[in-house]
């Protein structure tokens, strides 16, 4: 009969569950630290370089100090915050792990008969934290944000908003469908409206206006000039008048959506937007299904630029943490090149968006692997 020292099973398990240590904590401090000290560094840079820029719309459009401030500088740095997040982990990694590495700390924790793995574990403690971090970032605090600091650049930097938009067609619902020419902002008209309902191969019904005006008291767009053409069975009956109210799923909000609309939208809100859209055949779909898998793909990216960086950093170099710096700098700038352009592959219809957008973190996933294999151990 078989004898189970469950004690010594005990043991065995407590030791393998990773604990916290003082060298755990001494990394966690440092990366955590790096990364924010790096983040407010480059946040002032950049809000001066943007300041210097913009000042004159500011002066031109009187744009008053405490929105500047409040409404688009507090609303800008999140934004900026997130967009260059993989940059931020991977100096940031390059950086101190470089100088752990110079001052021989790394050699003496492995010597210590700690593994290579196991000295990973710090690393990917902390990139679980900024991961969380940004995920909280890009769902809950960039799309209010960005609708602040949209909101002053459409006021005191960028020009009027024009729906330059020509032959729009959408199915607003099953077996309706929309056509308008063209839309003016200026006074939130479309002109050369129809609306068709249609039931099998047959149309039971056609409404046709010169213009539709919405109507922001009433909630509805005000057809001038219309004509109705309704078909039920073998009957068929005209009207035709000069103003009709009518009510459907499109408002004026559809009209004046933008590429980056999406970006003030939250989760909920952005889903719901595409199955609208889809539902339409509304190819700005495509700018929706980016965001949505951006915001997801772009946080994890935090894992596997953090093993890149720990691998290539690892070593001691005769050239110092220079080189190092140099090689993170030009792979996190190729990250995000890569997923910017890896967009295009989405308008083109090269890819799926998920695919797409997911496909620099599957790539760099491989190089990332490949230098963990060939990273002293």
């Amino acid at each position: 009969m078989i004898k189970i020292d469950r004690q010594k099973i005990k043991k065995e398990i407590a030791d393998f569950k990773p604990q916290i240590t003082t060298i755990d904590r001494y990394i966690i401090r440092k990366f955590i630290g790096t990364f924010f000290s790096a983040l407010l560094i480059i946040i002032g840079i950049v809000i001066i370089f943007d300041l210097s820029e913009k000042i004159d719309n500011f002066v031109e459009k009187s744009a008053p100090l405490k929105e500047i401030i409040f409404n688009y500088y507090a609303n800008f740095i999140p934004y900026f915050m997130n967009m260059f997040s993989p940059m931020f982990v991977f100096i940031t990694v390059i950086f101190f792990t470089s100088k752990m590495a110079a001052n021989s700390e790394i050699i003496a924790i492995l010597a210590g008969g700690i593994s290579f793995k196991r000295f990973l574990w710090p690393y990917f403690v902390s990139s679980a934290f900024i991961v969380f971090f940004t995920l909280i970032l890009n769902l809950y605090v960039i799309p209010p944000c960005n609708r602040g600091r949209l909101a002053f650049e459409a006021k005191y930097v960028k020009k009027p908003f024009e729906n330059t938009n020509r032959n729009m067609h959408y199915q607003i619902d099953p077996g309706t469908f929309l056509y308008v020419q063209s839309f003016s902002t200026y006074n939130n008209t479309a002109y050369n409206f129809t609306l068709e309902s249609i039931e099998g191969h047959n149309i039971t019904s056609k409404l046709s206006a010169q213009e539709a005006r919405w109507d922001s008291t009433k909630v509805c767009w005000n057809l001038r000039n219309y004509f109705l053409r309704t078909n039920v069975g073998d009957h068929e009956t005209i009207k035709t008048g000069r103003s009709l109210d009518t009510a459907i799923s499109v408002t004026v909000d559809d009209f004046w959506r933008r590429s980056n609309t999406v970006q003030t939208l939250g989760e909920t809100q952005l889903n719901k937007l595409i199955q609208i859209q889809k539902m339409r055949g509304d190819k700005d779909v495509q700018y929706a299904l980016i965001e949505r898998n951006t915001r997801w793909a772009l946080p994890f990216s935090a894992f596997i630029l953090t093993l890149i960086g720990v691998s290539l950093s690892s070593k001691k170099r005769r050239g110092g943490i220079g080189i190092n710096i140099s090689i993170g700098i030009a792979l996190s700038f190729s990250y995000i090149l890569f997923l910017r352009f890896s967009q295009m592959f989405v308008f083109t219809g090269a890819l799926p968006p998920f695919i797409a957008l997911w496909l620099p973190n599957l790539i760099y996933a491989v190089v990332a692997g490949f230098l963990y294999r060939i990273a002293p151990k």
